[in-house]
């Protein structure tokens, strides 16, 4: 595993614009998945935000390595891959999520290539940076990596928020990350030094069983059952999802379900009998995220359609998240 010691990634807090606004540096909030990337003697390690090493999945990302200026380091950052406009597009980083294959990761690496967005700096060679504040960690990290055609360092905007905010909407990103400027680094932690600020509303969930479909449909998967972790750490449900899937999205999640099946539902609590009738559970290991229009009064996503897999996110930790001025009953 090399010299390099491990880390975990802080995570953010959802909520509104925090004041006052000149506390804060202002990121754009990339849609892809979170890596730590760990660059020793040259070589690259891609580690996801459960743990996973993805290294092997994103081949153009290997010369990172060399752009550090022989510095051995510890980065945090989002992988990315963009649309034909320039946009990032979740849809088209899904395949390259799953993928281990080396001639399939080959084909992939041409028709949906990737970019690693670095936001931060935990480690430089035999020092951990993480009680550094922001404001100077962005200094050393901006100083230590030099752009490549698959990594950067993107842009972040002090004392501007609704600039922020009006700039992401524009660009059709997912939202920002307001920073703390005198914050460190919290290995781990969800802390409200960093609040992001989502222009779409979604929802990380884990599938517990799914419902068989009709129609064109019949014998798939026609919807998911879905649940999230309320305060006390119970997984409960949370409704039902049967749009925004491929066909070849639902063939997969049929194959890596099949060998989950269980007798009796894992939610804690009932599950509607409309829903329980003819689900057919499984062990609630397998996290997906949604977007949806809002939660209703008993604690359900209302509308929600399927973004797709996130093999990056581990069930335990996947928790109701309520947008600002919103209650859930």
């Amino acid at each position: 595993m090399g010299s390099l010691p491990p880390y975990t990634p802080m995570m953010a807090q959802l909520g509104p614009l925090p004041e006052p606004s000149a506390d804060y540096a202002h990121e754009m909030k990339w849609d892809g998945v979170r890596a730590l990337a760990y660059v020793e003697n040259r070589a690259l390690r891609l580690i996801s935000r459960n743990g996973n090493d993805v290294t092997v999945a994103y081949p153009e990302v290997y010369p990172l390595a060399g752009s550090t200026g022989g510095h051995n380091c510890v980065l945090d950052g989002e992988i990315v891959a963009f649309d034909e406009n320039g946009r990032p597009s979740f849809s088209a980083l899904q395949p390259r999520m799953h993928q281990r294959h080396p001639e399939r990761i080959t084909q992939l690496v041409k028709l949906a290539p990737v970019t690693y967005l670095v936001f931060d700096i935990l480690h430089i060679n035999a020092v951990t940076s993480t009680n550094m504040v922001y404001t100077e960690r962005r200094s050393l990290l901006e100083d230590v990596v030099a752009a490549g055609a698959r990594w950067q360092v993107p842009a972040w905007f002090p004392d501007a928020g609704q600039t922020a905010v009006t700039m992401s909407q524009q660009m059709g990103l997912e939202g920002v990350v307001a920073k703390r400027l005198d914050s460190p680094y919290r290995p781990g932690k969800r802390s409200a030094d960093w609040t992001k600020v989502k222009n779409v509303t979604t929802q990380e969930v884990v599938i517990g069983g799914w419902k068989p479909g009709g129609g064109r449909r019949a014998g798939m998967i026609g919807s998911l059952l879905l649940g999230v972790h309320d305060e006390a750490g119970r997984l409960v449900f949370a409704g039902h999802v049967g749009t925004g899937f491929t066909e070849a999205a639902l063939r997969d999640l049929a194959e890596m379900l099949a060998p989950l099946r269980r007798d009796n539902s894992p939610f804690d609590g009932p599950v509607p009998r409309e829903h329980a009738r003819h689900a057919q559970w499984v062990e609630p290991r397998v996290v997906g995220e949604v977007q949806y229009a809002e939660w209703t009064g008993d604690g359900v996503l209302r509308h929600p359609s399927w973004r797709g897999l996130r093999p990056d996110k581990d069930a335990g930790d996947v928790v109701r998240e309520v947008p600002p001025g919103r209650q859930v009953g």
